[in-house]
């Protein structure tokens, strides 16, 4: 029997000490049940806490578990790139670490993923202060004007994709935000599945309104520069007799 894990987690984080454990637990009791094996890979983008700490200590109990540290920090786009060319599953998840995505709703993702190649979570319901809810919905809002990707809640982290898909595209800085939408652009099937979005139990988020907003603009101009010149094709080695 093959010990090669079916399933990537991947989980960045950044000064995210309080919530390591019970992410850790929620997760791992959720990888229990299912009929494949799994891996968890933690990135760590610069974390100044002792969570770099916590992480060494669960690794050294859960065998499914491995560090990857980003040195300088780069970001979350990085991270999660860092974890995808790591990452040894066939299949990919990924969510945040600071326990709004709740792991119990992988299954179901993993269910529809038999018809697709990226399932993205909508969070239902957004559990958001008001200011932040109307900018995501703005936000949405003109990305599907621009880019036309049919995705409903492209600020959701948690998804989970095939590999395959993923190797076929580069995350430049800030890409995360659009990661649906690259791999749409690449030929990838999207679905979409309602997921639980739990209120934020420890820190803060690390991007504020105005600089989300700031980042956005200049990246949405560009993707839908890319979407228009961007060539798709397969190709084919031909035999040799006529």
């Amino acid at each position: 029997m093959s010990t090669e894990p079916h399933l990537s987690v991947v989980i960045p984080y950044r000064d995210e000490a309080a919530s390591l454990v019970e992410l850790h637990a929620e997760l791992t009791a959720v990888l229990d049940r299912l009929a494949f094996g799994a891996e968890i890979l933690l990135v760590d983008d610069g974390s100044r806490d002792h969570g770099p700490e916590i992480a060494r200590r669960l690794a050294q109990r859960d065998p499914r578990l491995r560090l990857l540290s980003l040195s300088p920090p780069s970001g979350q786009s990085a991270a999660l790139e860092a974890g995808f060319r790591a990452a040894r599953g066939e299949l990919v998840a990924t969510l945040d670490a600071d326990l709004q995505n709740d792991p119990a709703d992988l299954p179901r993702l993993l269910d529809r993923l038999e018809a697709a190649d990226c399932v993205c979570g909508i969070r239902t319901p957004r559990e958001d202060g008001a200011a932040k809810r109307l900018a995501s919905r703005i936000a949405n809002w003109i990305r599907l004007l621009v880019l036309r990707d049919g995705v409903s809640d492209i600020g959701c982290s948690l998804r989970v994709m095939r590999r395959s898909q993923l190797a076929r595209i580069k995350l430049f800085r800030g890409g995360h935000r659009f990661l649906p939408s690259m791999l749409r652009m690449e030929g990838a099937r999207i679905a979409e599945c309602p997921v639980r979005h739990r209120p934020r139990r420890h820190g803060r988020s690390k991007y504020g309104i105005a600089r989300r907003l700031l980042a956005v603009v200049p990246d949405l101009i560009a993707m839908a520069w890319l979407a228009r010149r961007i060539d798709r094709y397969e190709v084919k080695e031909l035999s040799r007799r006529a």
